[in-house]
This record gives C-alpha cells, structure tokens and sequence, in this order.
C-alpha cells in the first residue's frame, strides 16, 4: 500500500491540506464547509451553492461560468450537500488536468483557484443581493430535490426512519433543508444567510496534485477574498447510546412493497478505538453481500427483496433497511432480530470474518487510487479529531476476533423500528 500523507497549514482562518504527488494526471480541490444543522439555517445554507454555481462577477451569466470550465480543457466542477454528524457540509470539488500534460501557458492550478475562490467569494450581486432569476430558478430546483425523495420509497423510509428516530434533535434535518423553507427564502436574505454562513463555516481545503502546499498556501492569499475572524473547529456529536423503549412506527402510503427501516444507537463512534471491531460488525450483519441479512433474511427465508445495514461512525447509529411484503412484517421483524441476537452471543462464523475484512481491505486499498476518496477518509480527522491513516485502520480491522465483534454488538440498541406499508385496512 502507498504511504500517503497530507501536509498542513492555513490562511484566510482557512485549514489547508496538501498531499503533493505526481501519481495523479489531474489536481484534485475539494473545499469542505461546514455548519451545525439547524432548523434556521438549514434550508438558506442547502441553497446557496446552487445559487453560487450559476455564475460569478466575472462570469455573470451561467453560460459564461460553464464555458469558463471548458477553457480550462473540461475542468471538472461540481458540489454536494450531506451532513455528517451534527453538521451540515457543502463540499465544492474541482478535477483539473495536471499542467504537465497540457500545451497551456497558464497554470491551470492558478486558474483553478482563481475559479474557486470567485465561485465562494465573489457571486453575481445585484443591488446588494444575489440575482432574482437565479434564486427563483434554484428554488424550484432544490424542491424538485425534495419531492423527488418522497416519489423514491426506498429513500423516503430511510428518511423517516431517521426522522422518527431524532424527532427532538437537528440530526432529524434532511441536509438538502424543508420544503416549507423555501417560498419564504428571498435574494435578500439569502445573501445575508450567505455572508453569516462564510463567516461561520468550519473551513478545510484539500488538494492533491503536482503542487506544494507554499503553491497552496499563496494561490489561497490571491484568490480566495475572505476575510473571517476566526477558523471555527468542529465538536464531536452529540451521542446518545442509552437503550430506550423501542419505538415502533407505521405509515400507510400508496406502496405495493412494504419497506422495514431499523435505527440503532451506539456509544461507538469514528474517534473510539472500537470503530475498526464497529466496521466489522456493521459488515458481518448486512454490508455485504456475505452478510447474515443478505443470506439470511433475503437468500434463505426469502422474506426481503433487499436487505442491507449501514453504520455512521460520526453519529453512533446504525440502520437496517429492507423491503418486504406487507403480510410478512412479524416474520421479517423477527428474523432480523434473531440476526441481531446472533451477533451478540458472538454466533460469528471464521468464514464471516474473514470474507468482511477482505471486503474492507479491498475497499481501504481501491481508496488509494481515487485522490478524492483519500481526501474524504482524511477529511474523517476534521471532524472528528481522530489521527487514524488508511494504513493504521488496515491493521486495526485484520486484528479484530470474533469476541471484539461480539463486544461492539453489546453497544448496539435497537432504538426506532419504521415501517412504512400500504393503506389497505387489515
């Protein structure tokens, strides 16, 4: 496995992580930002960056912006909005060729920086808000977004699951903000929105590439027009693990598949040194194709269409989501619960084992390959203050046993069973 590793510095109250390497013919940018998720801001902060791609000062109208990119011999351009523990993180990334590889007389890392720092610092304003038409347009786009989760079930249950699960804390938010927001969000007072959440936001920028981070370090002083009081660090997450009632939720929509959603709540999270024996009991249970959901619930009972589990080492919850038919809820509920009972007793076969560390082997090794997986696995550090290389986390999962794994089953509480069916009367 390659040894790689980011160099650190900052400027602008901005974290900056380089990891200069002529493995790559393209220079990979990712700038994460990040707030806490927050009823009020939410919906604003979900927004803004589709309002900051429709143009800048330079490059007003969105035709300008996207040719702008193909300038740069097809720059690669785009963004995402998810939320990671208790934040809410808008991730910018930029994929441009290596300047070696191209007959430019410009740097195109230079023109990459000027391009990003434009897009977050100097939108098209007019009249001391960003542009009418654009937001208009967006809106619409982004509630379009959230209708589209309703219409796809399998999202929707996974949604309400989660919904139900935290109905009292802001982890409850969907990342992508309310639809209710949305009429009343205005240009005015998304531009005000936009300036609190620069100000505001935990800032890194991360680059891979044929570059070093003193390059890094001045193209972020020319380019990037910020100017923030201070460089705002993330907080763990709020975890609770205590085991609770176990709720039970039903909701009757026009469906034909009956989808089964399970939330868990555990005190193990990304900065634990149990997170590797987590990983291993997340895919042992159902992250696999191997796993005991997989081959138990949907290959031998034939109860489940799919059935998978995921787990959320920033938050310390897990899911399990299935889809069944609607008469067969009591028999899937408890095979799954005997799955579960399993793990805990430590009914763990070798075979098990050690097919799901060689699945988590090979996902941490095809990491090395992808600039922009090993900035997301890097990333991981930020939030949670946890110096762990893909290396380090390598070994802990070869070192983890059968008794490790039943270990990190006692902390998983079953916590929201969501069933979501159809609206005929039994």
């Amino acid at each position: 496995m390659i040894k790689t590793e980011f160099e650190r510095g900052s400027r602008r109250q901005l974290r900056i992580h380089v990891m200069p390497t002529k493995r790559f013919k393209t220079y990979a940018i990712s700038l994460y930002a990040g707030i806490p998720l927050q009823e009020t801001t939410v919906s604003s902060v979900a927004l803004t960056p589709f309002v900051l791609r429709r143009g800048t000062a330079s490059y007003p109208e969105t035709v300008q912006f996207r040719e702008q990119l193909e300038q740069m011999y097809g720059a690669g351009f785009g963004f995402d909005i998810y939320k990671r523990g208790d934040y809410q993180i808008v991730q910018f990334r930029m994929d441009t060729i290596n300047d070696g590889f191209v007959s430019s007389t410009d740097s195109l890392l230079d023109r990459s920086f000027s391009f990003l720092g434009e897009v977050l610092t100097r939108p098209v304003v007019e009249n001391g808000a960003f542009r009418e038409t654009y937001v208009q347009q967006e809106r619409e786009n982004v509630r379009k977004k959230l209708e589209a989760i309703v219409n796809d079930k399998i999202r929707y249950a996974g949604e309400r699951c989660i919904e139900e699960m935290f109905k009292n804390e802001p982890f409850r938010l969907h990342p992508l903000g309310q639809r209710a927001d949305l009429d009343s969000i205005s240009p005015d007072s998304l531009y005000k929105a936009y300036g609190d959440w620069l100000e505001n936001a935990s800032m890194d920028l991360y680059v891979v590439g044929d570059t070093s981070l003193e390059e890094v370090e001045g193209l972020v002083d020319r380019y990037f027009s910020l100017d923030r009081s201070s460089a705002a660090q993330y907080r763990r997450a709020d975890v609770s693990a205590q085991s609770r009632d176990v709720q039970t939720v039903v909701e009757r929509l026009d469906v034909s598949q009956g989808k089964l959603n399970m939330g868990f709540r555990t005190s193990i999270t990304y900065s634990d040194d149990q997170y590797a024996s987590a990983l291993m009991y997340n895919g042992v249970l159902g992250g696999y194709p191997h796993s005991k959901l997989f081959v138990n619930v949907r290959e031998k009972a034939s109860l489940a269409y799919y059935a998978s589990s995921r787990y959320d080492g920033h938050k310390g919850i897990a899911t399990i989501q299935s889809g069944i038919e609607i008469p067969n809820y009591e028999k899937a509920v408890s095979i799954i619960r005997q799955q579960l009972d399993d793990m805990r007793k430590g009914s763990i076969s070798e075979l098990e084992m050690s097919q799901t560390k060689a699945m988590i082997r090979n996902l941490l090794k095809e990491m090395q390959d992808s600039a922009f997986e090993m900035i997301a696995f890097d990333f991981n550090r930020q939030l949670s203050g946890k110096e762990r290389t893909v290396e380090q986390l390598l070994e802990q999962v070869e070192a983890v046993c059968v008794k490790d794994v039943q270990e990190a089953a006692q902390t998983f509480n079953l916590d929201t069973i969501y069933f979501l069916r159809d609206q005929k009367e039994e």
